[in-house]
């Protein structure tokens, strides 16, 4: 929460940052009762050594604590380089006239916007500004490869367990369990025909393998004398590479999707665990690569205005995008006038704003929109129907410019059924 709070690229108060050192303070003051036996020698009075076991705080956490203080100390060290003579960009509060706020990346609308000169920043602050994004990103790798490494050597929980299937073909599915089982097995080849166009997909892939994998490696090293039978049917020696394969496709969708979130064997892992040392590393690690990513995104906030002051065309498609559809809602002349109705100087854009303004409760969205509702009149001749459309379509030839908004509105207000028979969608006639 003190991190979250942390919404420019400015060195962190002192107030803030004694408060953040001191919950981490509190975090890790149970880790140094996490103790182990290891062997020690001890002299005795008379000059003689003995060997004896003295109590050591555990290997992991020994190994893992004052790396993740480092990169903390990192994090800290990059804030506090961004002091006021070193930044060429400054920020404009929320309450500030529209005028002078400038464009958002992502529309992150809960954050003050960036400013930049008009002719963006310097070689120097943009270089600097790159070096400390650099930086940013190495403590991200870092509390990324610790935080897989925790989670790794946490025990799955027996809930999970028993939460799967019998054998990891039914967890995979039939497709993907055939294109992990295929004698020439090509990880790149397989990922490519998976669909990954969204997060919840590549996640449910995730949790897919994962599973399987769990499946296969107690099928592995847990054999008991009612199941050995069935595992007959795949080798171990099978099951021990179609495993590995598994294993590497999980690796690289960590490369290709390193945002991902935790999928459900992490989250379990992480609720049933009862390893006080594993879940202090574990959360100080993730917390640490949660922060990181926040330090990257207002970096990378300043580089996208710097970018917006050299080529503002950048940001146009979004802002016509943006500024389109609420002129849209707030008049409908935009859209008549617009280029995707009908050009900017159609004239027949012009002829519908002119009788918008002369009749305005007679037009319909359909007329704003120019959307062309009559059915086509090679369709109605195709069909040889001689009903009501027909009869509507002479009328309005025969009324030409005297027709009334009544008869207009009623000819664009045909059946939706109609429309459907129109279509050749109506449903076939009994041959007997």
């Amino acid at each position: 929460s003190v991190f979250g709070e942390q919404s420019k690229l400015e060195p962190m108060s002192p107030e803030r940052k004694a408060r953040w050192k001191k919950e981490i303070g509190w975090l890790l003051s149970v880790a140094d009762y996490v103790v182990e036996f290891v062997p020690s020698q001890q002299k005795a009075k008379d000059g003689s050594t003995m060997e004896i076991m003295v109590t050591q705080q555990r290997k992991d956490l020994l190994l893992n604590i004052p790396a993740l203080r480092k990169l903390d100390a990192m994090l800290l060290g990059t804030l506090d380089n961004f002091t006021n003579s070193q930044r060429e960009f400054w920020y404009v509060s929320k309450d500030a006239e529209e005028s002078e706020k400038g464009s958002q990346r992502n529309e992150k609308w809960w954050l003050p916007t960036v400013k930049v000169p008009p002719n963006g920043l310097s070689e120097e602050s943009r270089q600097f500004l790159q070096k400390q994004k650099e930086s940013v990103n190495q403590v991200l790798k870092a509390s990324m490869a610790i935080n897989a490494h925790i989670l790794s050597d946490m025990d799955i929980p027996e809930s999970y367990i028993e939460s799967l299937p019998k054998n990891g073909k039914s967890s995979l599915g039939e497709s993907i369990y055939r294109g992990i089982t295929v004698e020439f097995f090509d990880p790149q080849q397989f990922l490519s025909t998976m669909d990954l166009s969204s997060e919840h997909k590549v996640l449910g892939l995730k949790d897919r393998i994962e599973a399987s994998i769990v499946i296969w490696k107690r099928k592995l090293h847990h054999k008991d004398g009612g199941k050995a039978a069935w595992g007959l049917a795949i080798s171990p020696e099978k099951r021990e590479l179609f495993e590995e394969r598994a294993q590497t496709i999980l690796l690289l969708l960590k490369h290709q999707f390193p945002g991902l979130p935790q999928s459900s064997l992490d989250i379990s892992k992480i609720q049933f665990n009862k390893d006080v040392g594993l879940s202090i590393l574990e959360s100080y690690s993730r917390v640490l690569e949660s922060l990181a990513n926040t330090v990257m995104s207002r970096i990378e906030d300043v580089l996208y205005a710097d970018a917006l002051a050299q080529d503002p065309s950048l940001a146009a498609p979004k802002t016509e995008q943006s500024s389109g559809i609420y002129d849209s809602m707030l008049s409908p002349t935009t859209i008549l006038s617009s280029p995707i109705v009908g050009g900017g100087g159609d004239e027949a854009a012009g002829e519908r704003l002119s009788s918008a303004s002369e009749t305005p409760s007679s037009l319909t969205l359909s007329d704003f929109m120019g959307w062309n509702l009559e059915p086509a009149e090679g369709e109605l001749k195709k069909k040889g129907s001689s009903g009501n459309l027909e009869n509507k379509e002479d009328s309005e030839e025969k009324g030409g410019s005297t027709k009334s908004s009544n008869s207009s509105a009623m000819i664009k207000k045909y059946l939706y059924i109609d429309k459907i028979e129109i279509s050749g969608l109506r449903c076939p006639t009994p041959r007997h």
